[in-house]
């Protein structure tokens, strides 16, 4: 598992963000305070206080580098 903070302050980065992540076989999710949620579920991510920074943990097996790179617009 692998945890970066992201930014997620606008209605079309949401957007943007979940249409990039749905392309990955990985499971997402997204950490705010004491709420987890999966990261693919737009609605989800709108029950979140997206002001601040969200940690994001990535679930996969192998190298996350080409999901980083991925989401590189969304990184802190």
């Amino acid at each position: 598992m692998k945890t970066v903070k992201i930014s997620l302050n606008s209605i079309d980065k949401v957007k943007a963000f979940v249409n990039d992540i749905t392309k990955f076989d990985a499971d997402f999710d997204l950490v705010s305070g004491r709420y987890v949620i999966d990261a693919k579920s737009i609605m989800g991510i709108f029950s979140l206080d997206l002001s601040k920074p969200i940690d994001l943990n990535i679930h996969t097996e192998g190298d996350a580098e080409e999901i980083l790179n991925i989401l590189a617009p969304y990184l802190i």
